[in-house]
């Protein structure tokens, strides 16, 4: 009598194995699929913030912009007018705001320094350089050598908070250059 091995069973063992290993496999995956969903949401309620806080701490114009010659012969030499902020935006840090000058339409923007090239007059709050909620800041801009506003130049001032939207500045000067000037 001769006998036959025949091994290619199937136990109940083996099954169970099998089994564990696709229940691992799949944990595994669900595990990967999971945590790059919830680094998706996070990186999209990061630019929701992003887009909230850029948008809510702009500044805007209050009054008019006025233009102030030393001599009418020379031509205006600063520029005055007050900002503050829009409503519900948060402070804005004007020594790290940055300001630019630039005269007709074809030239090269001026970066004005802080303290030197435009200075801030707080009213309304507290003597510090943070324009916060109620306060109100008086802006004067010493305008560059070769920049210096004659009857009806056209200029574009721009006021860059450190966070926040570009305010923009596009005036011209009058027809007749006094001491003092409405930019329009």
């Amino acid at each position: 009598m001769r006998t036959i091995k025949n091994e290619d069973g199937f136990t109940g063992l083996e099954a169970a194995i099998v089994l564990i290993a696709f229940i691992v496999v799949a944990a595994v995956f669900s595990y990967v699929v999971l945590g790059a969903g919830f680094f998706t949401t996070q990186k999209s309620q990061e630019v929701v913030h992003t887009g909230v806080s850029q948008t809510s701490s702009s500044v805007e114009v209050v009054g008019n912009v006025y233009g102030i010659a030393s001599s009418t012969s020379v031509g205006i030499n600063q520029i005055r007018f007050d900002i503050g902020l829009t409503a519900g935006g948060s402070p804005v840090d004007m020594e790290k705001t940055v300001l630019t000058y630039s005269k007709g339409e074809s030239s090269a923007p001026a970066y004005l320094d802080f303290g030197t090239g435009w200075t801030v007059t707080p009213h309304g709050g507290d003597t510090d350089d943070l324009l916060e909620r109620g306060e109100l800041f008086t802006i004067l801009v010493t305008v560059p050598t070769d920049g210096k506003l004659k009857a009806n130049d056209r200029i574009r001032l721009e006021v860059r908070p450190p966070v926040g939207a570009v305010l923009g500045l596009d005036r011209t000067a009058p027809p007749q250059i006094d001491k003092v000037n409405e930019l329009f």
